[in-house]
Order: structure tokens, then C-alpha cells, then sequence
């Protein structure tokens, strides 16, 4: 008898819980969007692109005959100099930063933060600029889903030339 009772003391439990999600959901606005709160507490930020060996660190007018920006070390860096992310660029320009919602909140990583590229362009041509680094704001491209987890998907805004004289 008193393992029927446990059984139904959990089972109660386990509804009246469930049935609080919706209500806690719209309490907290999902923390930040990132599809409600469960997936809110259980996801990621990441933040993925390319950097392409030019003075803008975009894609030229042309397309295909742009070179990338390989072993080019990329920072998040916010608003008070403050880093809280980083990785090297692959062979292909490619880079890829996951970050954590619960330390780094979406809205201030968009308001705050910008994508920094700190190797010298110089590294990767002889005659572009030793000085100054590549910098980008930071979008909201969507969410993905992969099974429980959620995972906010950020993209650089447009890289440009910032030089020392602006920094």
C-alpha cells in the first residue's frame, strides 16, 4: 500500500510540475528566446562564419577567386574589453564559437559584443595592412533544434577595416 501511495505522490508531482511550464515560459520570456524555458537552461550560442583575406574581411565583388583568412585568430569580445570567447580560423576561413546562454545573455552579446580579428591582415597578404584588425557586429541568424538541446545560431554582420587611430 505504501508503494501505491509513492507511485501516485511522484505521479502528482510529476503532472503539477509539467503543467507549470507554460506559466514559468511566459514569466521569463523564454531567456532570450531561445524556444522556452527548458531549452532556454539546456542550449548554447554559437557563433559561425567565414573570414575572407580582404581589407573588409568579406566575400569580393567577385566571388570564388576571394582567398580566406586561415589560422586568423577570432574574439567576442563586448563592449568593456571583456573576451568571452575565442578560436582560430580553419583552412577554409571558417570559424565556429560556441558560447554559454547562462554566462553570456543573447540580447547582450547582440547589444555589447562584436566579432574581433586580431591576426594582422598582413598575415595572410604581404600587401594589405599590418596595423589595425577586422571587426564585426554580431546577428541573430535563428535556433536550432537538436534534440534537447537548442542552439541560438549567430552570424558576423560585416566585417571592416578598424584602424589603431579609431580604436
Amino acid at each position: 500500500m505504501a508503494l501505491k501511495t509513492l507511485v501516485f505522490v511522484c505521479l502528482l508531482v510529476t503532472v503539477m510540475a509539467l503543467a507549470a511550464v507554460p506559466k514559468a515560459e511566459a514569466q521569463l520570456g523564454g531567456l532570450g528566446g531561445l524556444g522556452g524555458l527548458v531549452s532556454g537552461l539546456i542550449g548554447l550560442l554559437r557563433i559561425q562564419g567565414t573570414v575572407f583575406c580582404t581589407l573588409n574581411g568579406n566575400i569580393g565583388i567577385n566571388g570564388t577567386a576571394t582567398p580566406v583568412f586561415a589560422n586568423a585568430l577570432v574574439q567576442v569580445q563586448c563592449a568593456d574589453g571583456n573576451v568571452v570567447g575565442s578560436t582560430t580560423t580553419n583552412g577554409a576561413g571558417v570559424f565556429s564559437i560556441l558560447l554559454d546562454p547562462v554566462l553570456t545573455l543573447l540580447q547582450s552579446l547582440l547589444n555589447n559584443c562584436n566579432l574581433v580579428v586580431k591576426t594582422p591582415l598582413s598575415t595572410c597578404n604581404a600587401t594589405l595592412p599590418s596595423v589595425g584588425k577586422l571587426v564585426s557586429p554580431i546577428q541573430f541568424l535563428g535556433n536550432t533544434a537538436s534534440g534537447l538541446l537548442s542552439i541560438a545560431d549567430l552570424i558576423p554582420g560585416g566585417f571592416h577595416l578598424l584602424l589603431p587611430s579609431n580604436n
